[in-house]
């Protein structure tokens, strides 16, 4: 095959930008190469606003032919939270031809080296976030997000944990030297002398397992860290949410072809309505590395039955938030009515209990009883959400009928201190929008436990009453080692307490962040600088991203040979 794309002009490219990631992730310092505004698009050959909202108006009703053996068929029939029928059909897969093929370019792909590997990669993501507008009318609508925070976490911020993916997968690769001149001195003999070289060797071909709620972000990491490591990868989408990952493909496929490498290095998995190829896929012996976002109880089962895999998990946690008392109470309210509100809780950091002392927390506003900080806390959200159009840019969509069914079963569990609300979207009739709901618990009844110890996806949030500061830690701590925590939240004024959370944190590997007030929420983390789970607790085996997520993607294979 002729590259379009040769070597050299790659390396020009994107080089700098390779070395400035690598820069970002040991310094841990603020650094992004995706612009976040949606006007920075349009120039240099990016598509503008109106222009990425045609271009996925174009999509739909259409066939999105990737050009891959094996192709048996065309499936579809996704249909966006916001009420529309996308109409899009994407290639179905014989994989007993499919993966075969894609194994076949692998060697080409590892004999190029890191470096080619990492800045071919950036090449993909380059043209992916030329398309951010397009991708993010394509992410709210598989994913239900409002459209400010498609195009964010969607676009730049899952470029921003793609691009991080390669740069540790880079820097893990050339930790060990090509080649290196061994001498043993050997006394009044000749010394022993060998040449020995050292490659970077691919596992196999990675599966990624995607999800509803954040197809980029969440699939983003797995990907380029398999594919830079020089392994083959298969994105097999969430049913509800294949497009944002099946134009990734498009664009990987187009960009490995005119750099002179096998498109099938990168494919897609698409499935018929209930046929649930993930377990057939997971146990496939082809398979060798899995990267999964989803549920517990499928989480578990990859990792008990895909033994010759390398499987990366982020499953269910119970994220909590403890209130012992509040320097700037006022602040502290807006931020976690807004962390309580953001795409409806359907973020895997969103916050579900509160754990706050039953006889009150002391502020800058004076002493608040539980009932005071519960009762202002929903007046906060209700203050927040008070205005349909700004409530429908901050909740976006319900992503599917469990999460709905979900939230109207949480106001049965205990008293409500606020009730969920049914909010109108005037430009999508058929979207399911509703504002989080508030219970009230009592941490010392069992009833209650089972609630506030059960993860429940979605706009639900626990206010639980316990009985001191103390209990409120190990109530903390034994949620965390037996549930998972993404994240971890405190407001404290009191060192002895901060100090006891934060133990709590480094002893159970859960990431915390302490008296947050301003723009900066629990359930957000920035890419280069923000660890996105540990893989320290049950939550989650991996963390997005460091040197664990990546390094055993690949083996070092040495010849040694007498110099």
């Amino acid at each position: 095959m002729a590259a379009e794309l040769t070597a050299h002009q790659l390396i020009a490219a994107h080089r700098p930008t390779l070395d400035q990631a690598l820069e970002a992730i040991r310094t841990r310092a603020y650094w992004s190469p995706h612009p976040e505004h949606p006007k920075a698009y349009g120039e240099d050959g990016s598509l503008d606003m109106a222009a990425g909202k045609a271009a996925f108006d174009a999509l739909l009703g259409t066939r999105l032919d990737l050009g891959q053996p094996g192709t048996d068929g065309f499936v579809g029939g996704e249909v966006s939270p916001y009420g529309i029928e996308l109409g899009v059909e994407y290639p179905h897969a014989d994989l007993d031809v499919l993966l075969p093929a894609m194994k076949e370019g692998q060697k080409a792909w590892r004999d190029a080296g890191a470096e080619i590997r990492a800045v071919v990669c950036l090449e993909i993501l380059k043209r992916i976030s030329d398309r951010t507008h397009e991708f993010a009318h394509a992410v709210m609508h598989t994913s239900g997000q409002a459209f400010m925070m498609a195009f964010q976490a969607g676009g730049p911020h899952a470029q921003d944990r793609g691009l991080e993916a390669v740069a540790y997968a880079y820097v893990e690769q050339v930790r060990t030297p090509d080649t290196a001149e061994w001498t043993k001195p050997q006394g009044k003999r000749d010394p022993l002398a060998l040449t020995k070289q050292f490659t970077p060797v691919p596992r196999g071909i990675g599966l990624v397992i995607g999800c509803n709620t954040f197809p980029t972000w969440n699939g983003y990491p797995g990907l380029f860290a398999s594919l830079a490591t020089g392994n083959a990868v298969l994105v097999k989408p969430h049913p509800r949410a294949v497009l944002p990952l099946a134009l990734t493909v498009q664009v990987a496929r187009d960009v490995l072809g005119e750099a002179g490498f096998d498109p099938n290095l990168v494919a897609l998995a698409a499935e018929r309505p209930g046929e649930g190829i993930a377990k057939t896929l997971a146990t496939r012996p082809e398979i060798r590395i899995i990267d999964y976002t989803g549920s517990t109880e499928f989480g578990d089962w990859l990792e008990a039955n895909a033994r010759q895999a390398q499987v990366y998990t982020e499953k269910a946690g119970v994220n909590t938030v403890l209130v012992e008392s509040a320097g700037d109470y006022k602040g502290m309210l807006s931020n976690l009515a807004f962390s309580l509100s953001l795409y409806s809780g359907q973020m895997c950091t969103t916050p579900q209990n509160l754990l706050i002392p039953r006889d009150g927390i002391r502020t800058d506003e004076g002493p608040k009883t539980f009932d005071e900080v519960v009762s202002d806390l929903a007046r906060s959200i209700d203050g927040l959400l008070g205005d349909d159009a700004r409530a429908n840019a901050l909740l976006g969509a319900i992503v599917n009928p469990d999460v709905k069914a979900r939230l109207e079963a949480a106001a049965g569990l205990g008293e409500v201190a606020l009730a969920s609300r049914e909010i109108a979207n005037p430009e999508f009739p058929g979207a399911v929008v509703r504002t989080p709901v508030v219970v009230k618990l009592d941490g010392a009844k069992p009833d209650a436990e089972a609630a506030y110890m059960s993860e429940c996806f979605g706009p639900v949030s626990f206010a639980v009453a316990v009985d001191s500061a103390a209990d409120a830690v190990e109530l903390l701590r034994r949620t965390i080692r037996e549930k998972g925590a993404m994240t971890v939240g405190a407001y404290t004024t009191d060192e002895e307490v901060e100090q006891a959370v934060q133990e709590v944190c480094l002893e159970e590997a859960a990431q915390l962040s302490l008296n947050l007030v301003g723009g900066v929420y629990v359930n957000q983390t920035a890419a280069f600088s923000d660890f996105h789970g540990s893989g320290g607790n049950p939550a989650a085996n991996s963390a997005l991203c460091d040197g664990a997520f990546v390094a055993n993607r690949f083996r070092v294979v040495e010849v040694r040979r007498e110099a």
